[in-house]
């Protein structure tokens, strides 16, 4: 007898839960902070208060991203369970209905009838609510909400990053520091858009060129505000 060796492939969307969290919180990082010290520096502030923004606003931000990111993600998994509890209910009640449906799905898909009957009952018979779950509501281990660890990866990433032009601004000379911070800024954001597509399986370069063009669009803006209400203020 033959014995029979599985393909195994492996793929990219187990990654989405943390790296959509993780990207985001990291280029939220970058861009936010760093627009912040652009802002506040073109208003001509101190150094110190330059540096005392941009810690508050590093700790603000990732507190920000970790309690919107919770919020957000657990609403998705409470909105996961009640269709899930649903869904098992339907299955007690109602059996049947509940393996026609299913095989109605494989139909769709270009099973014949009486292949997709024999699936959805083989189906039914190992996992009923784990067929449904993945063929009906699309539910699926791999991308089924996880708040902690979109909150933690949101925090840590966002912290990481704002971290950066931070730390530029407190290292470079105080003359130059618009310009140090505006383009290391630039610089990280392209190194992290390209980082992403590559995890992700897309464009390098179109992925690097979002990242960087959206962040300078959010530099100069806040740059220019920092500008336009110090004059404002100070005529």
């Amino acid at each position: 007898m033959r014995s029979v060796h599985r393909h195994i492939e492996h793929h990219r969307t187990d990654r989405i839960g943390w790296l959509r969290a993780a990207v985001l919180g990291a280029n939220d990082g970058i861009v936010s902070t760093a627009s912040l010290l652009l802002g506040v520096a073109a208003a001509n502030i101190s150094h110190d208060s330059i540096l005392v923004t941009g810690i508050a606003g590093l700790v603000a931000g990732a507190m920000s991203m970790a309690t919107g990111e919770y919020v957000s993600v657990h609403s998705q998994a409470d909105t996961e369970k009640s269709d899930l509890t649903r869904e098992q209910n339907e299955l007690q009640k109602n059996p049947i209905a509940e393996k026609l449906e299913l095989a109605g799905i494989y139909v769709d898909r270009g099973l014949d009838t009486d292949l997709a009957n024999q699936v959805a009952e083989k189906l039914m018979e190992h996992d009923a609510l784990g067929a449904h779950a993945r063929d009906e509501l699309g539910i699926s281990d791999s991308l089924s909400a996880r708040p902690v660890q979109a909150a933690l990866a949101s925090a840590t990433s966002f912290a990481i990053g704002a971290a950066l032009p931070l730390a530029v601004a407190a290292l470079a000379p105080v003359q130059f520091m618009i310009h140090w911070v505006s383009g290391t800024s630039l610089f990280f954001l392209a190194i992290l858009g390209g980082i992403a597509a590559r995890v992700g399986g897309a464009n390098v370069f179109m992925g690097a060129w979002r990242v960087t063009f959206w962040g300078l669009l959010a530099m100069a803006t806040t740059a220019g505000a920092g500008v336009l209400f110090s004059r404002l203020l100070d005529p």
